[in-house]
């Protein structure tokens, strides 16, 4: 948004130079992206005075002038029909930028060289008179520059504003906010027009049959205009903006767009078939040629204006060719409406199409007004264009807002802003910027604020916040700290088992890998998961980036697996990484999915790199089942087993190199070697261990408090049994036995061997079991053990149908 210094001193003065207005509207939330001077290509353009002006001898309208600088005297070639000696013009020299874009070079016209351009006001865009040279005041200084001399001076102000802030897209509403700044009051344009009677309802209509996409329209008939190029005033407002000036009155709407943020369009009456207006939603795939010659497809929801027959004009967008003022046009209908935001917004998108106006209504302008836009529309055209009125005023309303007052504490205002301010310190700042500011008689905190209708951001209390802190000055708000608790709190639970998981899993060599919560929808099938497994029930995105990642992940594995195929293709082989995440499982229509938080790791690769005193050997089922336990017991949960898992309940592990995670008889996991074919699945050539636990079964079991015990005093006594049973018996239920006999003095079980084939029978293993005992008052002796030791091989030979060797 460009705003002049100039334009904006006509509702109010300037008080500040431009970059203290800068800053200070910055700090009002209006970002000021830069200030520049609007006449500085008149640099080089200087004071001179013509000292001759003889015929060019090869042109009958062109002169050779001898043009004193006051430094030097130049040969100037001209062919204005008013340059004489002794008078004073401007003198563009080599170099100059003129306002439409041409840079002046020292040529040669017809043979003779001119070293610079004596220039008309238009030229240099100070006039609109382009029929000779500009004639200076003779008392001016030769050779000082043409604005200093002159007194020319505008700057310009280009603010970057926010979508929330359509008030602020005209000079009015930048206006009001210095107004505000300065503490002065705003001055409106003055402007009546008298409606003794209602004419124009004898002339036109308006009829709205679609009054979600426009809630009001407003519309005003002149005659007897008069088209034609617009006053300097008029043209030098626009061009200080941006725009290019056309004809009087398409000058004027613009003109009125840019003074109050009211996008208008003028019609030719005369071209309106039935003479009236008709507001309706375009037909799907209906063609409409726009005023850029364009012909645009329509669809349903787009707002057309039409008149009795056709199309006329894209609703808030863009005018139609059938319909522009021309230079014949003596009848206008000047349009002032409200359109549905939304709708506008949609539509110039669709149609790839942005234009002042469409910026101003997709972001919301002021439903109330239409009708002050209208009327100083039509009292500029009257006076410029030499309109007549056409008594009365066409104002169809079917969508009236009701006004929002809005109750707003000083107490809590203070307490959120950190500020001091009393309630009428805030009425006062509220009211600089026209808000309808009352104190609650009966609540000494309250205030009841009613804002602006063009201030169509303002919904809430909070939002009134934001005025007070803005308008009051953000520097002026003091710096606070906030108030921080003494007392010490625990860590949350989940967290501070969560960082220890990933603490314990970093210490044995673990990486952590983050993969994303989305996985191919074909996972399942590739993890051979069970038609009936909880892990096809699947969470589908409704607009998935591709589709690798198209559904919720069910499972954290196949995120690590495709990690271990991107690191494979790096060449990287040897791989020990984990993953704490969630993953989501499906439930009814209409509910949100159950979320589970689940610790996976995987290890393929060497068990150790390679050195020169390590042979490089691969990792085992046993080394990721060592972690697990590793992990488990600094967790302190007790009880911990593995058994044989169900090949029904798990397929995506190798049968018989996999087991179930239990906390007593709680399962939390499975772990075990990949199924060759899922690493086929996964494009993976080299085999992989992996475990899956259930976060949230950890956390009541994982210790709370951290105990110890004192070192032992005496030394223990090791003991091995041995027995033959059936092979199909896991010897973590022999270990278990062994535990559930709770000596006082046997301290720990390990399984020491297992073996099978000759000489023991088919179908028998040997196991051997070590059985450290040890006391804590004395040193053992072996009749100390005896018996217990005896009595525990006897209830293992009992209870497993066991033999003992020999």
């Amino acid at each position: 948004m460009k705003v002049s210094i100039s334009w904006l001193s006509d509702y109010i003065p300037i008080e500040m130079d431009a970059p203290d207005l800068a800053n200070a509207l910055t700090m009002a939330g209006l970002e000021v992206e830069s200030i520049s001077d609007r006449y500085g290509y008149l640099d080089s353009v200087i004071v001179a005075r013509v000292i001759a002006a003889a015929p060019h001898p090869n042109a009958d309208k062109l002169k050779i002038c001898q043009v004193d600088t006051g430094a030097e005297t130049l040969s100037v070639v001209c062919g204005a029909p008013n340059v004489e000696e002794n008078m004073l013009a401007p003198l563009a020299l080599p170099g100059t930028i003129f306002p439409e874009g041409f840079i002046l070079e020292k040529s040669v016209i017809r043979g003779q060289t001119s070293e610079g351009m004596l220039c008309s006001a238009s030229e240099l865009g100070l006039g609109i008179d382009k029929d000779g040279i500009m004639t200076l005041d003779p008392g001016l200084k030769v050779g000082e520059k043409l604005a200093g001399a002159t007194a020319i001076s505008d700057t310009i102000i280009e603010l970057d504003l926010t979508p929330n802030r359509p008030d602020c897209l005209s000079i009015l509403g930048i206006a009001r906010e210095i107004a505000a700044i300065q503490k002065v009051q705003l001055k409106y344009p003055d402007y009546h027009l008298a409606d003794d009677e209602d004419r124009i309802s004898d002339f036109t209509s308006v009829t709205i049959e679609a009054p979600d996409h426009c809630p009001r329209y407003a519309a005003r008939l002149l005659e007897r205009i008069q088209v034609a190029p617009s006053p300097f005033w008029l043209q030098d407002k626009l061009l200080s903006v941006g725009l290019r000036p056309i004809n009087n009155i398409v000058d004027i709407t613009n003109f009125v767009l840019m003074e109050t943020g009211q996008p208008l369009h003028a019609f030719d009456f005369d071209q309106l078939a039935g003479h009236r207006i008709v507001v309706r939603c375009a037909h799907e795939g209906e063609k409409f040629v726009t005023l850029d010659q364009k012909e645009r497809v329509l669809s349903f929801e787009m707002l057309m204006i039409c008149d009795g027959e056709k199309p006329v004009a894209v609703g808030g967008v863009m005018g139609g060719l059938n319909s522009e003022i021309e230079p014949d046009t003596t009848r206008v209908l000047i349009e002032s409406a409200y359109f549905n935001p939304t709708s506008i917004r949609k539509t110039s998108k669709k149609l790839g199409l942005s234009t002042d106006a469409s910026h101003r209504f997709e972001r919301g302008i002021d439903p109330e007004g239409t009708i002050a836009a209208i009327n100083r529309a039509a009292q500029l055209m009257i006076e410029i264009g030499g309109g007549k009125p056409i008594a009365g005023l066409i104002d169809e309303h079917p969508g009236p807002q009701r006004p929002k007052i809005l109750s707003l504490s000083t107490r809590h205002t203070n307490r959120l802003l950190g500020t001091g301010l009393d309630r009428k310190e805030i009425g006062s700042l509220l009211a600089s910027i026209e808000f309808k500011v009352t104190p609650q008689e009966n609540d000494k905190d309250l205030l009841a604020v009613e804002p602006p209708s063009f201030r169509v951001d303002v919904a809430r209390p909070e939002d009134l916040m934001e005025e007070v802190a803005r308008l009051s000055g953000y520097n002026n708000i003091p710096t606070t700290f906030p108030m921080m608790p003494a007392e010490a709190r625990p860590p949350v639970g989940q967290i501070n088992l969560r960082n220890r998981l990933k603490d314990l899993m970093a210490g044995f060599g673990f990486r952590e890998v983050i993969t994303y919560s989305f996985m191919h929808h074909l996972s399942p099938d590739r993890l051979r998961l069970k038609p009936d497994d909880e892990g096809r029930s699947l969470v589908n995105i409704l607009n998935p980036l591709n589709e690798d990642q198209a559904v919720m992940r069910t499972s954290i594995i196949p995120g690590l697996l495709q990690t271990v195929h991107h690191n494979f293709a790096q060449q990287i082989k040897d791989l020990k990484i984990f993953e704490i995440g969630k993953i989501f499982i499906r439930k009814g229509s209409g509910e949100l999915p159950q979320e589970i938080e689940m610790l996976a790791g995987l290890w393929t690769g060497a068990r150790r790199a390679a050195s020169w005193h390590n042979r490089e050997r691969l990792c085992d089922f046993y080394d990721i089942k060592g972690v697990v336990e590793g992990l488990l017991k600094a967790l302190k949960i007790d009880k911990i087993r593995f058994t044989k898992l169900d090949d029904n309940l798990c397929n995506y592990v190798r049968s018989g190199y996999s087991a179930r995670i239990l906390a007593d008889n709680l399962p939390l996991g499975v772990i075990g070697e990949l199924n060759s074919r899922v690493l086929e699945n996964f494009d993976l050539k080299q085999t992989a261990y992996i475990f899956q636990i259930e976060f949230d079964r950890l956390l009541p079991l994982a210790a709370k408090i951290t105990s110890s015990k004192p070192m032992p005093k005496y030394p223990a006594i090791f003991r091995d049994i041995t027995i033959h049973i059936n092979k199909d018996i896991e010897a973590q239920a022999i270990i278990g036995a062994v535990r559930n006999v709770e000596q006082p003095l046997m301290e720990n079980i390990d399984l020491i061997d297992v073996f099978e084939g000759d000489p023991i029978a088919a179908g028998r293993k040997s196991i051997t079991l070590r059985v450290t005992y040890r006391s804590s008052s004395k040193t053992l002796e072996d009749e100390d053990v005896q018996d217990i030791h005896k009595s525990i091989a006897g209830k293992l030979v009992e209870a497993f149908d066991a033999a003992l060797p020999g």
